[in-house]
């Protein structure tokens, strides 16, 4: 809830739904999760976060509202996870194909630390997944001394390629790095909203293949944010 560009952007409403809920029902759909939760804080700003994700039948884990490398760790002993597929709740356009191909990768990778679409960008921005090895998680939660290794989580993995084995997963066809598809400010959210608002169906997810043949019918919606920039790594 204590986004510096967006305040309470999880819980803003788009067709109805909170982004959250969009975001968990998109994260239920991949194949292969055994379970999914949402990592939130002990700041009771975030209660309404956490009895949101527990309506949407999440579990919860509540931590330092600074600390997120600890939460998740925390979160990921509290649910005896073996990896922890990394999702932020700012990504309601996350298409599960997406997070099924990134966790696949992993799942055949037993030499992988660290798996991602993110080490080399092909996806828009709002598709990313990590796939983090729970043993590895600890490790980093053990070494990691930076203030933005602790409240982004993953840095310490991409910044140590000496100490983990990373592995990117790159998109199929054209790249598509260009593309802003996720929430920090207000201008997202005008463009995520004409988004649903042309192909949101109650019962079905529309894909990453159904937005980019809206944006090539109605180009003029990737102006509604093409300026916002992204918010740097400590800023």
């Amino acid at each position: 809830m204590g986004s510096s560009r967006l305040p309470g952007k999880v819980l803003r409403r788009i067709c109805g739904r909170t982004v959250l809920e969009h975001v968990l029902r998109r994260v239920q759909a991949a194949a292969g999760l055994e379970a999914v939760a949402v990592a939130t804080s002990v700041a009771a700003a975030d209660d309404a976060v956490a009895s949101e994700a527990q309506r949407c039948g999440a579990h919860v884990f509540r931590g330092s509202e600074d600390d997120v490398l600890e939460r998740f760790c925390g979160a990921a002993r509290e649910l005896r996870a073996q990896a922890v597929v990394r999702i932020t709740a700012d990504c309601p356009l996350l298409d599960p194909r997406v997070v099924e191909r990134v966790y696949t990768h992993f799942l055949q990778a037993p030499q992988a630390d660290y798996v991602s679409n993110t080490l080399v960008r092909t996806y828009p921005r709002g598709l990313d997944v990590e796939v983090v090895r729970a043993v590895a998680l600890e490790l980093a939660c053990a070494q990691a001394r930076q203030p933005y290794e602790r409240e982004h989580v993953t840095p310490y993995f991409y910044g140590h390629p000496e100490r983990f084995a990373l592995e990117n997963v790159a998109r199929e066809g054209s790249d598509l790095s260009a593309l802003r598809w996720t929430l920090d400010v207000a201008e997202d959210l005008r463009f995520i909203t004409a988004v649903y608002e042309a192909l949101w169906q109650e019962d079905a997810l529309f894909t990453t293949s159904e937005i980019l043949a809206l944006l090539r019918r109605r180009p003029e919606l990737t102006e509604i944010n093409r300026h916002v920039r992204q918010k740097t790594l400590g800023a």
